[in-house]
């Protein structure tokens, strides 16, 4: 099992969620918080990241574009997000994250997904 998540780290350049995903961090999320309101504070927290910036933003497709400057290399990553309201009229957001360069990225884009949902739980009182 430990030589499948080096392995991985080593060959996989992105990560997203999904309802279905095996890993818990990388099922998105559900909320029961206006749609406009969980809108809102994604688009504030990519504008608060002082190595992100916005790309483009479709309120009426649900779709956010930004890009993450690494720290230390300066490479730009693709982030994506994608919010919807689900059959129950809750907001879904599923997120993708993928490095531009290199074949693997050593969990960075998995992790940034995880602390990105931890935060915006955090900032829409939302316990988990």
């Amino acid at each position: 099992m430990a030589h499948n998540g080096l392995w991985k780290a080593l060959t996989e350049n992105s990560a997203q969620t999904s309802e279905q995903a095996d890993d818990l961090q990388l099922r998105g999320r559900t909320y029961l918080v206006p749609f406009a309101t969980v809108w809102d504070e994604i688009i504030q927290m990519i504008q608060a990241r002082a190595r992100w910036k916005l790309v483009r933003a479709d309120e009426g497709t649900g779709l956010i574009r930004a890009e993450a400057t690494t720290p230390v290399f300066r490479l730009v990553d693709d982030v994506r997000f994608k919010l919807k309201l689900d059959r129950n009229a809750l907001t879904r957001v599923d997120m993708w994250s993928a490095s531009r360069a290199g074949k693997g990225d050593l969990g960075k884009n998995r992790r940034r997904i995880a602390r990105f949902y931890r935060e915006l739980d955090r900032r829409l009182g939302v316990d988990r």
